[in-house]
């Protein structure tokens, strides 16, 4: 059978069971631990599985033509993110790999219209799902875990005091946020410094909520969220922050994106740019997160980001590698997700809960095993622009965190709303 030949290939740690639509039932692995059980609904799916694993496998489960009788989907992505590694995991995968690489600029072709179709096929999805999951503020990217003990609500807010630090704000200075989400982080800029922000997303949903909430919180003076893509934007700005909207640029876009970001940022302007990033060198979107989660995104490589950079004539002052706080983010995604599931079978359909709980899951595994990572670049026009050692960055984080405990214990604080 071609999928045992498949698992045997590829499972060489860990113990998988599989139990065919038949009753057949076989083992691959060497027995030890982690051990998962999958049961075949049908004498199809197995081959599919076999001739295109990293597509069908997730469709299987999806549709219930594949079923987990032991362990869960977690169980089952983190056994095979083991054994796959960085790699593909059989020679045909990696070839399919390699054909799909030769028309990602396709595939990831996203002018301005399309742009803001892809983005609605995620993000316009009903709100009351993201409430499932996410901290209250919806931070829908990476948190930065400053200890193993850190709350994910505690972690979505370090992230933004880190990324604030970063971008060395001034009074008075003009912010661009682009890919703007929901709004928590344009929100927690302006309340924590007297700056001004615009905030850009095309998402409607999005846009909406976070035009709300600036009213709400009574900012909507400094802080306005617009329905526009970034590429129509004029300058200038004294900082520019993005975070987890690259990965949706497409890497024909590269040049155009951080060309826009020269043109806008002003002359002694900081950047920041946060997005999801691979370790191995370049590579393609897996199949089944391009048909059902992010079409149209790719995640990078920085060999593929920094020519675009030096080309736009920006300097690089400074990158971080965030390794495995992206994959506790997860972790703590799919636990909510998992204690909600109930709740979101009301809201869409027993099809969609499985699909969402395998796209966390494997999206897990991908940065607990796979290479995947974030990377935070930080740009500028000037050499100078910045002091020349980071311990500005430690100081403006100790200066932000004591700021948001005096908010909070006089009662002015909405750093969470």
């Amino acid at each position: 059978m071609f999928l045992r030949w498949l698992l045997d290939y590829v499972v060489k740690t860990g113990r998988l069971t599989v139990v065919e639509a038949n009753g057949k039932t076989w083992t691959v692995g060497d027995g030890g631990p982690p051990g998962v059980t999958l049961t075949l609904r049908d004498a199809k799916i197995g081959r599919a599985i076999a001739f295109n694993p990293h597509l069908k496998f997730g469709e299987a489960y999806m549709d219930g033509r594949l079923d987990i009788t032991e362990g869960d989907v977690w169980d089952l992505m983190d056994l095979l993110g083991r054994n796959v590694g960085t790699g593909y995991g059989t020679p045909l995968a990696a070839a399919i790999a390699r054909a799909r690489r030769l028309y990602r600029r396709v595939l990831q072709h996203n002018p301005i219209g399309r742009a803001k179709d892809n983005v609605a096929h995620h993000y316009d999805l009903d709100g009351g799902l993201y409430d499932l999951f996410l901290d209250p503020d919806r931070q829908y990217s990476c948190a930065y875990f400053e200890t193993p003990d850190t709350s994910l609500d505690e972690a979505q807010l370090a992230k933004k005091r880190h990324i604030a630090a970063k971008l060395r704000l001034e009074p008075g200075n003009r912010v661009l946020d682009i890919g703007s989400g929901w709004g928590g982080l344009g929100l927690y800029l302006a309340q924590m410094e007297e700056v001004d922000v615009t905030g850009v997303t095309l998402s409607e949903e999005q846009h909406t909520l976070s035009s709300a909430r600036a009213l709400h919180q009574g900012l909507d003076s400094r802080v306005r969220f617009r329905l526009e893509d970034y590429r129509h934007l004029d300058p200038a700005f004294d900082r520019i922050v993005s975070v987890g909207m690259f990965e949706h640029v497409g890497v024909g876009h590269y040049q155009e994106y951080f060309d826009q970001v020269a043109r806008l940022l002003d002359e002694d302007g900081v950047a920041l740019i946060h997005s999801i990033g691979r370790i191995d060198g370049p590579g393609t979107t897996n199949p089944w997160i391009a048909k059902y989660i992010f079409p149209g995104g790719y995640i990078p490589a920085l060999s593929e980001v920094l020519p675009a950079i030096e080309k736009a004539g920006l300097f690089v002052t400074d990158i971080e590698i965030l390794r495995l706080h992206y994959a506790e983010t997860l972790r703590h995604w799919r636990e909510r997700f998992t204690a909600n599931r109930d709740r979101a079978k009301e809201i869409y359909d027993e099809r969609f809960c499985r699909m969402w709980e395998f796209y966390l899951a494997a999206s897990e595994s991908s940065f607990r095993h796979m290479g995947f990572m974030v990377f935070q670049v930080q740009l500028t026009r000037k050499v100078d622009a910045l002091p020349m050692t980071r311990s500005y960055m430690t100081e403006a984080e100790t200066t932000l965190h004591r700021r948001e405990e005096t908010l909070q214990s006089t009662g002015r604080s909405k750093l969470r709303a």
